[in-house]
């Protein structure tokens, strides 16, 4: 049965997904949401390592959810002659292949962009690996952490004086899933004027070193190489995040001098005349955060920054999670979707953050049960009768 029509930009264009983890489902998820129909081929002796990670229900663990939704999922053992042929008919009815599995795995299988062509000549492959598919390190595999230490972010991130601490959120996924769907919308548009595919080799490093922007080249200008320091800002103090009541944190940041002594004065801050100038608070920026925060931590964050914006300050909550949750404004812009799970019902999830009018794709189904799309892949689009697919379930082709 013909599954329905969602609309949206990229209908009609068919991905094939043969990723784990978050980088390569994060691009899917992207396209997903674009309206592309996504197929993502798993196997219960090849398991995207997802399934497992905070729960031990292979259709509900909570990574898994938060990932891939509108994608569909269909089993195949690829480690079988009879799994990798019918993958090869998936990808005579794909658009795009990607992958982001180890380095020289799709060669072995012959699914190398070479091998697809043959398939189809005007396939569009993109390839994520920790350091791209060619040059001396292309053979290393490494998850997010990886991402941003090589890349030069770990290091910037941390209070001064203190080791570079890093992040706990995978941005080198997530960064790397995005930039690997906006490659594929310009591929897609590359083949759309000319006819030809394309094979995109993308690096989750370099991907991760795009972020880190003017640090990059600041030691060759200055002669100093950029240190982590905390919320310091060279050209705003203060700048940064101060402690407020119930544990909670609000963000300030003094744009000039007069936004400056405003703050000052609706916190009942002592202003030497030092402070009057960029120069003088910078050298004395400590100082004056810690005077900051024995002010603002008597105060509602929430409340702290509706009063400081009224003065022309920008000053916002620093929203937790929870807060995220329960925020109206995000509810209202339609930030979150709601969407159905077969085993969780309906439940919200965090949609893209564009608008688009006319035709924007639908947003309603949940993650895939583990194969739960194998009849449509098999009976419509590779047009297999119902015993042969019978047949491949019960010698674990279909496993």
């Amino acid at each position: 049965m013909p599954l329905p029509d969602r609309g949206g930009p990229l209908a009609g264009v068919r991905v094939l997904e043969l990723t784990k983890v978050w980088a390569g489902p994060y691009t899917g998820k992207y396209l997903a949401h674009l309206g592309a129909e996504v197929i993502k081929v798993e196997s219960r002796t090849n398991l995207d390592e997802m399934r497992a990670y905070g729960g031990v229900d292979l259709d509900a663990a909570p990574y898994f959810l938060s990932i891939n939704q509108e994608i569909l999922s269909v089993q195949v053992n690829m480690k079988t002659p009879e799994g990798l042929d019918l993958v090869k008919q998936m990808v005579a009815r794909s658009d795009v292949v990607i992958d982001n599995i180890r380095g020289g795995a799709m060669e072995r299988s012959g699914l190398d962009y070479a091998s697809l062509c043959k398939i189809k000549p005007d396939i569009i492959q993109l390839s994520i690996k920790m350091w791209g598919n060619e040059g001396p390190l292309a053979y290393q595999t490494g998850y997010a952490p990886c991402f941003a230490a090589l890349s030069g972010l770990n290091y910037l991130v941390g209070h001064e004086g203190e080791v570079p601490r890093g992040m706990n959120i995978r941005y080198g996924d997530s960064t790397a899933g995005a930039y690997a769907a906006l490659a594929i919308v310009a591929a897609l548009n590359h083949r759309e004027t000319t006819g030809e595919g394309q094979f995109i080799d993308l690096s989750a490093v370099e991907a991760m070193t795009s972020l880190i922007g003017d640090s990059l080249l600041s030691w060759s200008v200055t002669g100093e190489v950029p240190q982590a320091d905390g919320n310091a800002h060279a050209e705003m103090c203060p700048h940064g995040a101060f402690p407020c009541a119930d544990g909670t944190w609000i963000s300030i940041a003094a744009e000039n001098d007069a936004q400056w002594v405003a703050l000052a004065s609706a916190l009942k801050l002592e202003t030497p005349e030092a402070h009057a100038t960029l120069a003088g608070r910078q050298a004395d920026r400590h100082a004056i955060e810690a005077a900051i925060a024995s002010k603002t931590v008597a105060w509602d964050a929430s409340a702290l920054g509706e009063h400081l914006r009224a003065l022309g300050i920008p000053a916002f909550r620093s929203m937790s999670s929870l807060d995220l949750c329960s925020d109206d404004w995000l509810w209202q812009r339609g930030g979150y979707r709601m969407v159905s799970d077969h085993r969780n019902g309906t439940r919200p999830i965090i949609g893209p953050s564009w608008r688009m009018e006319p035709d924007e794709a639908k947003i309603e189904r949940g993650a895939p049960l583990l194969g739960e799309h194998n009849d449509y892949v098999y009976g419509e689009l590779l047009g297999l009768p119902p015993g042969d697919i019978a047949d491949l379930k019960l010698r674990k082709v279909i496993d």
